[in-house]
């Protein structure tokens, strides 16, 4: 006896099956297929000339058929898409934004990928629901950010790749990988990790951000260039480099000492650089007044040498006459500026002959007063 005629089988009582309850006689019945057929050939019959299939009315029924058929071949591309059109599922051309056409399936089909969009991934963090906050959160995730330096010290890096589908490399990015997001989230992590195990700890957490961001990208783009996955890497950015979270406090106390001594050092190079000039310009000026000074000693001595050749030149002509001038100059030079003399009364002061200082008496006579009216008449009579 089969199952459904069964009354008290495995389901219970009633006709039931493995699934549930079993048809009811009170529902409605499902529609007959002969039924639905029998309706829609009359129909068309209506629509045809003369009621029944006639030459002429199949040959409008196969022309329709093939306007309809032709018509599936119009799409439209989006602003942000690429049509990458395949003929018997072998890529064949491409198609830009716009209205456009192939020849309908299934000699031709069309897939749209977002080849003008740039996408975003972020490595090292995600984003969760947060209730609390009626929106979304950002989470840290240690598994992808955690690595190794190295210096074999731990960094925690977080950052953000961004990449688009490389221009003509469309048919690449659908046929030679299977999911896109995947390989390059898994050749982003592969890539910084490669770089930041080459890098030592101190220039990633001050000063080297640019130059990993640019290494990264450079070997992501090799890496996926090898693939010919059709993707083109537009930036990487770096947005949290720290260490771990059970190290951080003794890491910020090496970087403010650090931040001294380099403090230190400028004032230092400052200092140098204000001292160094002025101690120069110094140098520079007493080795000036001495080259001065010896300039004017040389040619000091020059002109006296000089001076001495011609007096000897003169003195080997008349050499009493010489020395007698000789003699006078330097007693004009001595005495000159006396107001006394003072001599023992031997017999050379019999010699001397007094002398009236006539312009020492002039200097020092008093002014004469001025004439008054009476005597300027007395004078012009």
């Amino acid at each position: 006896m089969p199952w459904k005629n069964q009354g008290g089988g495995p389901w219970g009582s009633g006709p039931k099956g493995p699934w549930g309850t079993g048809p009811q006689s009170a529902g409605p019945r499902p529609p007959d297929l002969e039924d639905l057929l029998r309706r829609g050939q009359d129909r068309l019959q209506q629509w045809l000339p003369g009621g029944h299939f006639s030459g002429m009315g199949i040959a409008l029924v196969l022309v329709a058929a093939l306007a309809i058929w032709f018509a599936t071949g119009i799409f439209r591309v989006q602003s942000e898409e690429l049509g990458v059109v395949m003929r018997f599922g072998k890529y064949d051309r491409d198609a830009q934004p716009g209205l456009r056409y192939h020849l309908p399936y299934p000699i031709e089909t069309v897939l749209l990928p977002k080849a003008l969009r740039v996408n975003t991934i972020s490595i090292g963090m995600t984003l969760i629901d947060d209730p609390a906050r009626r929106g979304r959160t950002m989470r840290d995730v240690p598994e992808e950010s955690l690595m190794l330096t190295g210096d074999e010290n731990i960094v925690d890096v977080d950052f953000t790749v961004l990449w688009r589908i490389k221009p003509g490399g469309a048919g690449a990015y659908l046929f030679n990988i299977q999911n896109p997001e995947g390989t390059v989230k898994a050749v982003a992590e592969s890539a910084m990790r490669e770089v930041i195990g080459r890098s030592q700890i101190q220039p990633i957490l001050t000063g080297a951000r640019n130059v990993t961001e640019q290494n990264v990208q450079e070997l992501m783009q090799k890496t996926l260039d090898s693939y010919n996955a059709g993707i083109q890497i537009t930036q990487v950015q770096m947005q949290k480099v720290d260490p771990p979270a059970q190290v951080i406090d003794a890491f910020r106390d090496v970087q403010a000492a650090r931040a001294d001594l380099e403090r230190k050092q400028n004032e230092a190079q400052t200092y140098a650089n204000r001292i160094v000039p002025e101690a120069r310009g110094r140098a520079a000026q007493i080795q000036q007044a001495a080259e001065g000074y010896k300039e004017q000693a040389v040619a000091e001595a020059k002109g006296q040498s000089a001076r001495f050749l011609k007096v000897y030149e003169e003195y080997k002509k008349a050499p009493d006459v010489t020395r007698e001038r000789i003699y006078l100059e330097t007693m004009e030079k001595v005495l000159g500026g006396s107001d006394k003399l003072v001599y023992d009364g031997g017999q050379g002061g019999q010699n001397i002959v007094p002398y009236l200082p006539l312009s020492e008496l002039t200097t020092r006579r008093p002014p004469a007063a001025p004439a008054t009216a009476g005597q300027q008449q007395g004078a012009t009579r």
